[in-house]
């Protein structure tokens, strides 16, 4: 009876033994998340880069021994450190664009674009915005020249910042052409509006592989297209600048 008894204490020891180390694995790989969460906070971040190494290396003495285990995890080391530089680098590009959209603020203040030019940055993509009705007259796709002297301001700031690529993107209101009209409809003006700014940069010497254009028409309007104000307001050609990665 006894032997018996000990037999059964000995399984159990033995099966708990076993199934003591199955956490390690959901450890591991909570570690191993928390890391790449808290990198890519960081890469959103203002924190110093000294003090992130420092922290880096503290959380990889602290898993020492167990890398072996992370390895056979969902997220390997090697997974690990792709998303880490990948988050390092956006890091890198909103900064590198924060800097470009200081510069188009002060092209806000130019002669020729005060009060005209708008601009947007989230994300570490610019948008600057310009009004339909400066670029075009009424109905048409042609630019006027007070458009082509905003294309020429503009076409200044692309060449000094030949690391931008540029979508031109036009926009119209809701409000459909008139029967008159050679247009079928405002996804054909948009699209002709951008494409002539395109094509008058490419006169003006930009490269074409910086260059895309694409007509919106009433898609993504600025304001609800309620009232004449708010619908010239929609009418506008973009310029969405994104910085080239090496490579691209």
């Amino acid at each position: 009876m006894n032997d018996e008894h000990e037999f059964v204490m000995a399984y159990d020891d033995e099966g708990d033994s076993d199934g003591g180390s199955e956490w390690l694995t959901t450890f591991a790989d909570l570690s191993m998340l928390l890391l790449v969460f808290f990198v890519l906070l960081y890469s959103m971040s203002t924190l110093d880069t000294e003090k992130f190494s420092e922290t880096f290396s503290s959380v990889t003495q602290a898993l020492q021994g167990k890398m072996d285990k992370i390895a056979t995890s969902k997220i390997t080391r090697e997974e690990a450190g792709v998303l880490i530089d990948q988050a390092l680098m956006r890091r890198q590009i909103i900064e590198s664009q924060r800097k470009v959209f200081a510069e188009v603020k002060t092209l806000q203040t130019k002669k020729g674009v005060e009060g005209l030019v708008s601009a947007h940055f989230e994300d570490g993509v610019i948008t600057i915005r310009v009004p339909g009705d400066v670029m075009f007259k009424s109905g048409q796709v042609s630019l006027t020249p007070k458009g082509v002297q905003m294309v020429t301001t503009l076409k200044d700031f692309f060449i000094q910042h030949k690391d931008q690529n540029i979508k031109i993107i036009g926009y119209t209101d809701n409000v459909r052409p008139s029967q008159k009209s050679r247009f079928v409809d405002n996804w054909e003006i948009s699209a002709l509006r951008a494409v002539n700014v395109l094509r008058e940069l490419l006169k003006m010497g930009l490269e074409s592989t910086r260059l895309t254009a694409t007509g919106l028409a009433y898609l993504n309007p600025i304001y609800p297209n309620t009232t004449d104000d708010y619908r010239a307001k929609n009418r506008r050609v973009e310029f969405v600048l994104e910085k080239r990665v090496m490579g691209k």
